[in-house]
């Protein structure tokens, strides 16, 4: 293997959202380094890489996936990454040896870890992860006027800070559904846009509307009930514009609520976007279920104790170190917000949503949830609106209007319909892949062997 050559190409470079107390070199230098303590010291979001000699780094936060790819060249192993598994792919077919790659042998960076690569050759050697975030856990009070205050209080600053990296007057635009997380999210967009001198019907929430979905009413009503008719949109859809196999290409995922979550934002936006052609931000209220555990366990394998048991379930899934951990996928959140994020990059959309970032998960995570479920489950599906309407109250002065919980994609069709099937999902991704692959033996020039050494030129 030869020294002194490149064994890191980074597809997309570092990205940074919701933070300003960081530059984009100093993010860059604390993961070439290795410096656990620094990232966690900054808020919002991130992702990079870096190479310290034979050592890549990479680290993310929830807001930006960060995957990557071992590759194998003629000096030794070279380590691509990118947010996508296309792009990765693309890369290799360009170099001659996308033959090397399959999907499944990309790796998601799991959210909140440092990860550490060492490129020196095969057998290629395991990651080493090591944790920057690291929330107390159920340290504050178990009042829920306290808690909803502090989570609240938590969820303005991160979003305020976001708002003040968009130029003046750019409307920005709310995935709206009329629910506790969206309506929070319109209320609070207002009263930081006008902290900050600006006009607060800058902000637009779009709701989408497949053939008079509930979501259409209760965001109507919502509107309507806070005296915001004036800048609520419905977009109007078919139900054949839901188009579940373009939101797998998408993703690059097959997880049946991924799947079905997706179809219906990539639906939404691309409304939103022949509307308006230069829209450039959109906020959402993604992460909120996870952040308050309000998911009904009856649709999964989880129980109270095991939710309680694993405070980051929700946001990162079993841990990097356990059993149901996925390489390829990471879990959790972690795993999920491709739901948010791709779709909004496939538009154009510079997303965000401040119920991911760390400073308002920790928030959450202070709240004792033992105590304050006292081992009901039923509760669960009460306990985001309390919490939530009570911050919301305080932060702003605003009785925020409460409608029952229901998923994105449940709301927006009118007709009840049955699940998407894993087994078809994930049948339809692998079709998918296996008509991309085929390209890397149909190229026209032949594949590039792993010991090719390039043509020294005079």
């Amino acid at each position: 293997m030869l020294d002194g050559v490149e064994r890191l190409v980074d597809l997309v470079g570092v990205r940074r959202s919701g933070s300003t107390d960081a530059a984009d070199v100093d993010v860059v230098e604390a993961v070439r380094s290795g410096d656990a303590g620094w990232l966690a010291a900054i808020d919002g979001h991130f992702a990079a890489t870096a190479r310290d000699g034979r050592t890549v780094r990479l680290a993310r936060t929830l807001g930006f996936p960060l995957r990557y790819f071992v590759a194998k060249m003629y000096h030794g192993p070279i380590l691509i990454a990118a947010d996508r598994m296309d792009r990765i792919f693309d890369w290799c077919q360009e170099q001659r040896i996308g033959w090397q790659f399959d999907p499944a042998y990309t790796r998601m960076v799991p959210a909140h870890y440092l990860v550490a690569i060492d490129q020196v050759g095969c057998p290629d050697p395991a990651p080493r992860y090591q944790r920057f975030f690291t929330p107390s856990i159920a340290t504050s009070s178990a009042d829920i006027e306290e808690a909803g205050a502090r989570y609240i209080e938590a969820t303005y600053a991160a979003l305020k800070k976001w708002l003040e990296a968009v130029p003046h007057g750019e409307p920005i635009a709310v995935a709206f559904s009329g629910g506790v997380d969206s309506t929070s999210i319109v209320l609070l967009a207002r009263h930081a846009l006008a902290a900050l001198g600006r006009h607060p019907d800058t902000v637009r929430a779009f709701t989408l509307d497949v053939g008079g979905g509930a979501d259409a009413v209760q965001a109507r009503d919502a509107m309507s009930d806070l005296g915001l008719e004036h800048t609520w949109e419905p977009v109007t859809a078919s139900p054949a514009d839901i188009d579940l196999e373009r939101a797998i290409s998408v993703i690059e995922d097959y997880h049946p609520l991924e799947v079905e979550c997706a179809a219906t934002a990539l639906c939404l936006l691309e409304g939103i976007r022949a509307r308006d052609g230069s829209l450039t931000y959109l906020l959402d209220g993604d992460g909120g279920d996870e952040n308050l555990k309000s998911y009904p366990l009856e649709d999964s394998d989880l129980t109270l104790s095991s939710v309680l048991r694993n405070p980051l379930l929700y946001q990162e899934g079993w841990g990097v170190d356990a059993i149901k951990h996925s390489l390829t996928y990471s879990g959790g959140l972690s795993r999920g917000y491709v739901r948010t994020y791709a779709p909004a990059a496939a538009y154009g959309f510079n997303a965000f949503s401040p119920y991911t970032v760390r400073s308002v998960i920790g928030a959450a995570l202070s709240i004792p949830f033992a105590q304050v479920l006292g081992g009901r489950q039923e509760r669960l599906s009460t306990l985001k609106q309390d919490v939530v309407r009570a911050g919301v109250k305080a932060v702003t002065g605003i009785d925020m209007p409460v409608h029952p919980k229901r998923r994105f994609q449940d709301g927006v069709v009118g007709a009840p319909r049955a699940r998407v099937s894993k087994a078809w999902c994930r049948s339809v991704f692998t079709a998918q892949w296996e008509q991309r692959l085929r390209k890397a033996t149909d190229i026209l020039e032949p594949r590039r062997s792993g010991n090719e050494v390039p043509a020294v030129t005079s």
